[in-house]
């Protein structure tokens, strides 16, 4: 579904990226862990062509991302959640979720309303006004208007408190199991995130150095010797 090939990219030609490749399958359920500066967010931003200085190949199910393009990109089915809350603070939250589908004539609020129940009970209310945890679903709820095939996540639990970013990390469980979206997600929280993926990437100085299922990483004593 989505392939690196060869992959490096950096900004500045200062490189942040080396010859990285692998394939996440569709349905798939995978982390992308690292420490800060390891590339993770330049990886996602290459999945929508949003990084100009890259080389080697990202495709999409079979077909070339173009770097420069990331509306086109977007709009062949990736949806992408970038670090932060990502919502128009100034409308309410069916404004949100509406603008978010306009393009997509299919896609239905009330669909999102039944997979996170709390946005219909805030339909009304200012996105600018909830919570940060709320903001993050309301996020992924205008995601997932775009009627996306897969799902980019970058590091929806920052700054949440525990109990927000185990609801989180639910919200994206139940995406992928009810709707088939295949997740990927960039993330710092080891355990919270191993619990909720079957497979595993470690990003370490640009450079892919562990992939495979989320249990074996799981299990490894020297865990932290990854990052």
């Amino acid at each position: 579904m989505l392939r690196y090939s060869n992959v490096s990219a950096g900004y500045g030609g200062v490189p942040v990226l080396k010859d990285v490749g692998f394939e996440v399958a569709e349905g798939e359920s995978v982390a992308i862990f690292g420490h800060n500066g390891a590339g993770k967010t330049t990886m996602m931003r290459c999945a929508v062509g949003d990084v100009s200085e890259m080389t080697g190949d990202v495709s999409y199910r079979d077909a070339a991302i173009v770097p420069g393009q990331v509306f086109m990109n977007v709009r062949r089915g990736i949806g992408f959640v970038p670090q932060g809350h990502n919502v128009f603070r100034e409308l309410s939250v069916r404004q949100n979720l509406a603008i978010s589908g306009l393009n997509h004539p299919e896609a239905k609020i009330e669909d999102i309303y039944r997979l996170f129940p709390i946005l219909q009970e805030r339909g009304g209310q200012m996105a600018g006004s909830l919570s940060g945890g709320q903001q993050q679903i309301l996020a992924l709820g205008m995601a997932l208007m775009t009627q996306p095939s897969i799902l980019l996540l970058d590091e929806p639990s920052t700054g949440l408190a525990p109990i927000i970013v185990r609801d989180v990390m639910s919200s994206l469980t139940k995406i992928n199991k009810e709707t088939g979206t295949t997740v990927v997600i960039v993330e710092q929280n080891l355990p919270a995130t191993l619990k909720i993926v079957t497979r595993a990437l470690v990003l370490k100085a640009g450079r892919l150095v562990f992939d495979g299922p989320s249990k074996e990483l799981e299990r490894k004593e020297d865990l932290w010797a990854w990052f």
